[in-house]
């Protein structure tokens, strides 16, 4: 697996990992979130994710470092960015950035959305289509949100009905659906996580629709998996919840992502 598709998957079990829904309180919000990765329990990357939101405008900065695993995943770094508007019900994305630099080179996605619609983005190097990869066409660009900030949702408290929700993705290279579904209410206790507390664990359903290879084991891997699972910790009351445990199985075991430290 390279790093955009390692990185993709973290992404889609929630990496990046971190739509938002009604009724959160419009609270001011400055925190950092530190996650570990893990593949068939090995690790394999560590995150930083800053959050901020001054009730009117929000900002999202993911830095990852990947160590790799031979033949599994390239080492490299990674760098995503999301801003856009913040009220007490949603997050609009405006500007989405990624970086990916592995093996020596880099991998650039810039995004622009307005209204809830993408005006514009740009791929640097750009994918080269060819007959096995499914065109994007203007409708697939309609009211979508970034990858990132699909997963940080808002709520008025931790419970199921933060699970129920649809979400359109684009990444700049991909449009997919995700479809989220309620599991279980859960306890955090390992002293050795970020929280300890109640924890609400959501079940994902992937759907491509657009700029995916239709020979990609890995988009029909996750469109066919049925353990995507993510589970949401409260960050205090300010109205975000942030995943907290995030896993995917894969066929060389479980890729996991669980939360190291919390701070706001």
């Amino acid at each position: 697996m390279n790093l955009a598709s390692h990185l993709r998957a973290l992404a889609l079990a929630s990496l990046f990992c971190l739509s938002a829904i009604a009724g959160a309180a419009a609270n001011e919000v400055d925190g950092t979130a530190k996650y570990v990765i893990t593949l068939g329990g090995l690790n394999v990357a560590n995150v930083t994710v800053g959050l901020s939101d001054d009730s009117q405008k929000f900002s999202l900065d993911l830095s990852a470092s990947v160590s790799g695993l031979v033949n599994f995943v390239a080492s490299g770094t990674a760098r995503i960015t999301t801003r856009g508007r913040s009220s007490s019900r949603t997050l609009v994305p405006e500007q989405f950035d990624l970086n990916t630099r592995a093996n020596g080179e880099n991998f650039n996605v810039d995004v622009s959305y307005a209204g809830g619609n993408v005006s514009g983005f740009r791929v640097d190097p750009p994918i080269v289509d060819n007959y096995n990869r499914v065109p994007i066409e203007r409708k697939h660009l309609n009211g979508v949100t970034d990858m990132l900030s699909a997963f940080v949702l808002k709520g008025t408290s931790l419970d199921q009905s933060l699970c129920k929700r649809k979400m359109q993705i684009f990444t700049g290279v991909e449009r997919f659906n995700i479809a989220m579904s309620y599991a279980a209410a859960n306890e955090a206790t390992s002293p050795r996580t970020g929280y300890q507390g109640p924890v609400i664990l959501c079940r994902i359903n992937y759907t491509p629709i657009a700029g995916h290879f239709t020979t990609s084991e890995m988009t029909s891997y996750l469109a066919k998996s049925d353990r995507i699972l993510i589970w949401y910790a409260p960050v205090g009351d300010s109205g975000y919840f942030i995943p907290y445990r995030v896993v995917l199985t894969t066929s060389i075991g479980d890729l996991s992502m669980v939360l190291t430290s919390l701070t706001y």
